[in-house]
């Protein structure tokens, strides 16, 4: 859950040099202070972490894990718990356990392994199991994005952001949560009935995360941790076993570079006087194509992108009745290599129509000192379905993306481009959809004014 507060707290102990750290347990450990740690096994760390409280919460350690002991006060059900108590393995605010090989490249990885047995009791709770990783092999503050294993649920609680659908990872299914608190992106997998015990590949949930766009091989792996986060009641709640092996494999494979083979020709299926339904043949890739870019041309003018697809299928919208269009395509994959252009296929819309196209688009900022988060809502205002979408917009001077959800953003200087992720790129008529991220401004913030949906423009309000 929310780690902002926690982040903010656990930097002003270190200043001051309040940050406790015992002694490495042997058996039987008690831990009362809120930023208490101890070592176990000489390679895993416990930390009582009671950084949404001032209020006494203690944990007993024993040389395979821990158990809560005393938990006082309360928060509220609709926001962040009381605490983290957790065993990891890697580096967590510059504490980093013994030994270990962490951060890491995922590109490097050849392996993680790991195995968990919980102890449950009355409360509400998550048994929360944590994945994090950055894109610099940072060992102090927070990583960008944490995945969030959710094995048990009790109590009026979610996860961070909405349910964006559901995953088969690990020969389990899960509902998949997704959004931001703030500080980082979360994606959490919630089991659909409580899991005691469990051996797993942390690559696994690593590889659904980078498929859906939020990380590449090229971050790299900076802690595992496991625990409980309590809202309220909590004690007996425990870890009896934890374990976590990353191997690097030698020098590992380097980043990828390869770009993806040249989608096939389009072919033009229904034709009307603004649209037309495409189809191609897919492209290879030596790791995996995750989506195609389709581009619109009229005569020998500049090729406009019109949107994106997952799959090997779009709907371009938004033309003129009786116009020539050359439409190509392009492939590229999870690195961000893209590949050469197919061959253009020309169509001419016909005589008449109404068409259908339109769009809008609600920007909202939040702004504060030199930073600002913006949620945008995309609504389809036409009468037919958009079929993967891209949003074209300038920001103003000073402006900067720093993290994203629910799309995948990208900026080149001022012009940013959102594409639709595999969830969310169909618009029926009516629908809307919404994404986000978090910014830095330079002092007099405003929002951008103007917005391309695939090459039309929408209104704003």
């Amino acid at each position: 859950m929310r780690r902002l507060v926690r982040a903010a707290v656990t930097a002003a102990l270190v200043a001051s040099g309040m940050f406790a750290v015992a002694s490495p347990a042997q058996a039987d450990t008690q831990i009362c202070e809120q930023y208490g740690s101890t070592t176990i096994q000489g390679r895993y760390v416990v930390q009582n972490n009671r950084w949404g409280s001032s209020a006494q919460q203690c944990i007993n350690v024993t040389d395979t894990g821990f158990s809560i002991t005393a938990q006082q006060g309360s928060a509220a059900t609709n926001g962040a718990p009381l605490s983290y108590p957790s065993v990891f393995v890697g580096c967590h605010y510059t504490n980093c356990s013994p030994g270990t090989n962490l951060p890491m490249q995922v590109s490097r990885i050849s392996s993680a392994t790991s195995s968990i047995n919980y102890t449950y009791a009355s409360g509400t709770y998550n048994a929360s199991y944590d994945i994090w990783l950055d894109p610099t092999p940072r060992t102090d503050g927070v990583s960008q994005m944490e995945i969030m294993i959710w094995f048990n649920r009790q109590g009026p609680i979610q996860p961070i952001g909405s349910v964006v659908g559901s995953a088969t990872v690990g020969g389990r299914t899960w509902e998949v949560w997704r959004g931001s608190n703030g500080a980082n992106n979360v994606i959490s997998y919630v089991a659909p009935s409580p899991i005691s015990s469990w051996n797993f590949s942390v690559l696994d949930f690593i590889a659904d995360v980078r498929s859906r766009g939020a990380i590449t091989n090229s971050w790299y792996l900076t802690s595992i941790q496991a625990g409980f986060e309590p809202w309220n009641g909590g004690v007996g709640l425990g870890v009896s076993s934890f374990s976590a092996a990353v191997n690097g494999g030698g020098t590992g494979p380097g980043p990828d570079t390869q770009a993806p083979s040249a989608p096939g020709q389009p072919t033009a299926g229904a034709v009307t006087a603004s649209s037309v339904a495409l189809s191609w043949s897919a492209a290879t890739d030596n790791v995996g194509v995750t989506g195609y870019d389709v581009y619109r041309q009229q005569g020998t003018g500049t090729a406009t992108l019109i949107g994106s697809s997952t799959g090997t299928s779009l709907t371009a919208s938004g033309l003129s009745a009786s116009t020539a269009y050359t439409f190509s395509v392009r492939a590229r994959d999870a690195a961000g290599n893209v590949s050469a252009a197919s061959p253009g296929r020309t169509v001419t819309t016909s005589g008449s129509g109404s068409g259908g196209s339109g769009c809008r688009v609600r920007y909202a900022a939040n702004t504060w000192n030199n930073g600002f988060t913006a949620d945008v809502t995309v609504t389809n205002t036409g009468t037919g379905t958009i079929n993967g979408w891209t949003l074209t917009y300038t920001l103003p001077s000073g402006q900067a993306i720093t993290s994203s959800w629910n799309a995948t953003v990208t900026s080149s200087g001022s012009a940013v481009t959102a594409r639709n992720l595999a969830w969310n790129g169909t618009l029926a008529a009516g629908a809307s959809t919404s994404f986000g991220y978090q910014g830095t401004h330079g002092g007099g913030y405003s929002s951008p004014s103007a917005f391309t949906l695939n090459g039309s423009a929408c209104t704003v309000g």
